[in-house]
C-alpha cells in the first residue's frame, strides 16, 4: 500500500557494472531458466538491491507499505571515473569530453539496476513508465536512483 507520493531514493557506491542480454534455455531436468550473459553483473546487483531495500525500510516505515504498485517514475545517474589520459598538468585537460561516450551505455547499466530492484522496490519493471538516464564523470564512482509513484 502506498500513497501518491511514494518516493524512494538511494545511492550505491562503487564502479557500475551493466546487465547483458538474457538468455533462456531448458536444464537438463526439464526446467526452464533465463541467464544474464554478463555474470560479473551479480555482485553489482547485490549491492543495488541491499540499498534499495535499505531505502525502502525506510520509505515503508513512513507510508506503512509493501513493494511500489502502479506506474513509476525512475531517475538514475551514473556517476564515472575520468580516464587519466584526460588529466594534464593542470587538472582536466580542456580538450577531454564532457560527457563519458564510452562502453558501457546507459541502457545496460539501468537494466542491471532495473533487475536488482525488481522484487525490492517494485514488483516488475514494466511499471515503469517514464525513465531518466544520464552518465556523467566524477568522483566518487556511484548510482544515485530517485523512485517516484506516478
Amino acid at each position: 500500500m502506498t500513497t501518491d507520493a511514494a518516493v524512494v531514493e538511494f545511492t550505491v557506491y562503487g564502479a557500475a557494472s551493466p546487465a547483458g542480454s538474457k538468455t533462456a534455455g531448458r536444464a537438463s531436468d526439464g526446467r526452464m531458466f533465463v541467464r544474464d550473459s554478463a555474470r560479473r553483473s551479480a555482485p553489482w546487483k547485490k549491492d543495488v538491491a541491499w540499498a534499495a531495500a535499505g531505502a525502502m525500510a525506510d520509505q515503508q516505515i513512513a507510508n506503512g507499505g509493501g513493494l511500489l504498485e502502479g506506474p513509476l517514475s525512475v531517475a538514475m545517474v551514473f556517476t564515472v571515473a575520468r580516464p587519466k589520459s584526460h588529466y594534464g598538468k593542470n587538472g582536466v585537460r580542456p580538450s577531454a569530453p564532457l560527457y563519458p561516450t564510452t562502453r558501457p551505455d546507459v541502457l545496460k547499466l539501468a537494466r542491471a539496476v532495473e533487475d536488482a530492484c525488481t522484487g525490492v522496490v517494485w514488483r516488475d519493471d514494466a511499471q515503469i513508465v517514464l525513465e531518466l538516464i544520464a552518465k556523467e564523470y566524477g568522483e566518487p564512482v556511484r548510482v544515485h536512483v530517485s523512485v517516484r509513484s506516478m
